[in-house]
């Protein structure tokens, strides 16, 4: 049975069962992210693994909108006020939208919103996937189930990742996106390139998992519709996704040579200690490991289960169950360590990190298959009452081991005010930085400069060392994330040693004359500046593959706007 012969049964429903509902729909979802957080309003933010370093790159981001930079790159206060590139590498749509919230509401209030409307938003998108073949309480269930599904409430409460929460929330949109193309051709290509470039513009490692998920969806659908048609235009539109999505992702590969980007996967963050049920000698992540283990689990227990009593509607399902079946068994394969010779062997996979990661692709075949199951049984109260009470001791259980902070915020918020910075990321640090052995990291507040430049530090040439310098007077000219300049003056030349780390996009001129710089031990910027006063500026500048990435990206803009203008004007035809 073909897609649109599916279409033909569906539309002899009763009218009742085809009517949309997205209204009750939305406020199912919304009730079920507001049960979600509800926790927070009483305890605080749930402090998981990266939450402060989203909250404190959505504080950056803001306060750089104030200074007149509207896409940042460059996050000034991480490294105690050292900076690091960490907008060039990480996606920018968490960030953006992290930051438009707390800037138009409160940082106090930003993470908890931004979790409720990722939950509501994920739940509409799988509402939206679920209602081509289900009906109407079954694509509402499936709505409810996958916002509500175990791996959401992992991210929300363990793990605060808001960048692969928001990637989740758009996984079912991806696979309505595939079905488009295996249903509608060239006609469906544009909407999948668009979807595919969102995945990767909120959450890299989402992006990985993303085309592997794609590339299978699109496979399968030729070897159900034994023809190659959704193979070609879908790989076209996931090109063209790349195209789109080219400003962030040709600089963020192409600048990884001048960072620590392997930090990424050292020690505890490899592959091989973080598949389902891993062992580890860090008794911490042996016990995370053994948490999302059992989560995951459980999920591929509940989605098998389900599968089994939705076998006899396979026929009406048709392609769309092969698929699933085919996203939920390479999900299932890829958390366990049998899988580990195409984690060694398949590019990028290993920046997946976490092979639990998987669970992604899982929410949505479990959402789905659980929903349709649910919609199969005679009396949908039972059913109801287990899956309501399976969710709702899960979330207990998970949420009972959270970690609750609810000074998490103003001590971040409190950090940049006053100039001190906080923590930097490993992978993003300069080639050559020590992040931990940085002049002024580690003293007193008070012996650290109220500006981020050393002002009074200099390189001792003998020992390496960088030790506070005497006879040196400077002022600060202006002051930006991007563009700084100070004026300096001495009665001798010396190694001006500046609360800065080195990276090859600062320009620096000393008296409007292009300076040669060098590092320090520490990786912070280093200028000989000779005796006299000088006027010295920094720039961030922008990269040449900053400006092919963006000119690609407008190219492929225009080119999916004239496609999809020309199918939705032209006749329609496969």
């Amino acid at each position: 049975m073909t897609p649109g012969e599916i279409a033909e049964t569906t539309d002899q429903l009763p009218a009742v069962e085809r009517q949309p509902s997205s209204g009750w729909t939305l406020l199912l979802v919304a009730l079920a992210a507001t049960a979600v957080v509800a926790p927070m309003f009483f305890l605080g933010d749930a402090s998981g693994h990266d939450f402060e370093f989203h909250v404190a790159s959505w504080m950056e981001v803001a306060r750089q909108w104030h200074q007149g930079i509207v896409y940042p790159r460059w996050a000034e206060w991480a490294n105690w006020g050292y900076g690091e590139p960490r907008f060039i590498f990480y996606p920018p749509a968490s960030w953006l939208i992290g930051a438009a919230l707390g800037s138009a509401l409160s940082w106090g209030v930003a993470p908890t919103l931004y979790i409720w409307l990722t939950l509501t938003g994920g739940g509409m998108a799988m509402w939206r996937l679920a209602r081509e073949w289900l009906s109407r309480g079954e694509s509402m269930a499936a709505a409810v189930f996958f916002a509500l599904n175990p791996y959401n409430l992992v991210i929300v409460y363990y793990r605060s990742d808001f960048a692969e929460l928001l990637a989740l929330a758009l996984f079912p949109l991806l696979v309505f996106g595939v079905l488009r193309v295996g249903r509608d051709g060239w006609n469906g290509a544009p909407l999948l390139a668009l979807l595919f470039a969102a995945v990767w513009l909120c959450n890299a490692p989402a992006g990985v998992i993303v085309t592997y998920s794609a590339g299978l969806l699109l496979v399968t659908s030729c070897a159900v519709q034994r023809k190659w048609t959704p193979l070609l235009c879908g790989g076209t539109a996931m090109i063209c996704g790349f195209g789109l999505a080219a400003f962030y992702i040709l600089p963020a590969a192409w600048e990884q040579r001048w960072v620590q980007i392997t930090q990424a996967i050292a020690e505890n963050l490899q592959v091989e200690q973080n598949f389902a049920f891993a062992h580890t000698s860090q008794p911490e992540f042996l016990f995370f490991n053994l948490k999302v283990s059992v989560v995951a689990l459980g999920t591929v227990l509940v989605t098998s289960i389900a599968a089994v009593f939705l076998a006899r509607r396979r026929r009406e399902l048709a392609s769309f169950w092969w698929l699933l079946a085919a996203l939920g068994a390479i999900s299932t394969f890829m958390m366990f360590s049998p899988s580990d010779l195409l984690w060694r062997f398949l590019p990028k996979l290993r920046f997946i990190q976490f092979p639990w990661r998987w669970q992604e692709g899982l929410a949505v075949v479990f959402a789905f298959f659980a929903a349709a199951a649910w919609g199969r049984a005679r009396k949908r109260w039972i059913a109801w009452s287990a899956i309501g009470l399976l969710l709702g001791s899960t979330a207990m259980a998970i949420a009972a081991n959270a970690w609750w902070d609810p000074d998490d915020v103003s001590y971040l918020a409190d950090s940049i005010h006053s100039h001190l910075g906080y923590e930097g990321t490993a992978e993003y640090a300069p080639l050559g930085a020590d992040r931990f052995d940085l002049y002024g990291v580690g003293f007193q507040s008070e012996e650290v400069p109220s500006k981020p430049i050393a002002l009074a530090a200099e390189l001792d040439p003998a020992s390496g060392k960088i030790a506070p310098a005497s006879g040196v007077r400077v002022h600060v000219e202006k002051w930006t994330a991007e563009n700084r300049t100070i004026s300096e003056e001495s009665d001798r030349p010396v190694n001006l040693a500046l609360r800065l780390l080195a990276y090859p996009a600062w320009n620096v001129r000393v008296d409007g004359q292009p300076a040669a710089i060098d590092a320090a031990l520490t990786g912070q910027i280093v200028l000989q500046v000779p005796a006299g006063t000088h006027l010295i500026d920094f720039r961030f500048v922008r990269t040449r593959d900053r400006a092919l990435g963006d000119g690609i990206s407008i190219f492929f803009g225009i080119v999916l706007c004239v496609w999809a203008g020309a199918r939705t004007v032209g006749p329609h035809k496969d």
